[in-house]
């Protein structure tokens, strides 16, 4: 279907064309400089000594639970508003996935409340997934991990570029996603604010545990093919059962063309949502917007409404696909789903009612003030 308004769109152009020209140029596709310049880049980007790229945020989301000894008979505390990666991870890791509840439906993000409710002696880390590119309650839930010695990653593949500041004075003021916890896992899927097809990046202040995520996403050896191509080592040995977790120098190429722009990006994104929450504010209803007084650190990945009950966002999803405008829904509650019937016993009453509610509606840098009124006009059924 060609939508008239799509979900989100890409911002490619003459710099993704020339940085995939330069690989094919240099003959070399799989991991080697142009991941190194990757890595580099986004760390300062972060503000943390420590990047490492993996082939998608999954991938990394694994790395980061195998570097820190998640495994058999441990929990791991997470939201269950997310996708699924972060769950099924933990399950791959041998342990159980724990799901907490949301703050409230105007901030859908980890209640450090409810965290440390479930916190057991079986608990091995914490998830903060940073949703819609709004950071968690991160001044508290870092004091509750560092309190009980439980590990806090967070899961920021919606927060690339977003600084957190939650005006406490108690807690990481100015840091960005990625450099408050013990480490940060990030995504480059289509759809993301630093977009790239596939791809990942785990951030770390730990050099030691840098290393063991480069010795993991890469079979445990402990010379990788480009210092081998380029003499630096002769042979090598592996030391861990790894993975073949690696990023190619394509979207390496890429992630650093996008990575120049997500400032900017950013930026526009944040003020099509002053737009959103301004036409949703005004409009007669009890249409809701959250994170609306937050916009300001936000990485504006998602702009979400919440009907005022499950009715009317049925009907407004109706109406928005007959004027051809793209919506969806981040996320169903994961206790949910078929796989996970386990868990449906978990008591999580506001993600629930958030899931009932909650309708994603186009967001992207290059779509128009226009279109941000077209697309309220129908949500609002003018």
């Amino acid at each position: 279907m060609a939508w008239r308004v799509p979900l989100s769109d890409l911002d490619y152009g003459e710099a993704e064309k020339d940085a995939a020209l330069r690989v094919l140029a240099s003959r070399w596709l799989t991991s080697g400089p142009e991941v190194q310049a990757f890595e580099a880049e986004f760390a300062a980007m972060v503000g943390v000594p420590q990047a490492v790229a993996c082939s998608s945020a999954t991938a990394g989301l694994h790395l980061a639970f195998l570097a820190v000894g998640v495994g058999p008979g441990d929990e791991v505390i997470q939201p269950a508003l997310n996708f699924v990666a972060a769950a099924n991870m933990t399950i791959a890791c041998g342990a159980r996935p724990v799901f907490a509840d949301i703050c409230a439906l105007e901030e859908p993000t980890l209640d450090p409340g409810e965290v440390e409710g479930l916190i057991t002696p079986r608990t091995k880390a914490v998830v903060a997934m940073h949703y819609g590119g709004n950071l968690c309650r991160m001044a508290d839930l870092k004091r509750l991990c560092e309190r009980r010695g439980i590990i806090l990653i967070e899961d920021a593949c919606h927060a690339v570029g977003a600084r957190y500041g939650d005006g406490s004075g108690r807690g990481p003021e100015g840091l960005m996603a990625g450099a408050i916890g013990d480490l940060g896992t990030f995504s480059f899927f289509s759809n993301k604010n630093l977009a790239t097809g596939e791809g990942g990046m785990v951030t770390t202040h730990g050099a030691e545990l840098a290393e063991r995520l480069r010795r993991l996403r890469s079979h445990g050896m402990t010379a990788p093919t480009w210092d081998r191509h380029r003499g630096h080592a002769s042979s090598y040995g592996v030391v861990l059962h790894g993975y073949n977790y690696r990023l190619d120098e394509l979207h390496a190429a890429l992630g650093r063309a996008q990575l120049a722009k997500l400032a900017g990006n950013n930026g526009r994104r944040r003020s099509l949502l002053s737009r959103y929450g301004a036409r949703i504010a005004g409009a007669a209803g009890a249409w809701r917007m959250p994170f609306a007084e937050r916009i300001c650190g936000s990485a504006g990945h998602l702009m979400v409404a919440l009907a005022p009950d499950g009715a009317q966002r049925e009907q407004a999803v109706r109406r928005l696909r007959e004027a051809e405008i793209q919506s969806s829904l981040h996320y169903p509650c994961i206790a949910d789903f078929e796989a996970f019937e386990a868990f449906r016993g978990a008591r999580l009453a506001q993600t629930r009612r958030f899931v009932e509610r909650a309708i994603t509606l186009p967001l992207y840098p290059t779509m128009s003030p226009d279109s941000v009124d077209i697309v309220c006009d129908i949500l609002l059924g003018r």
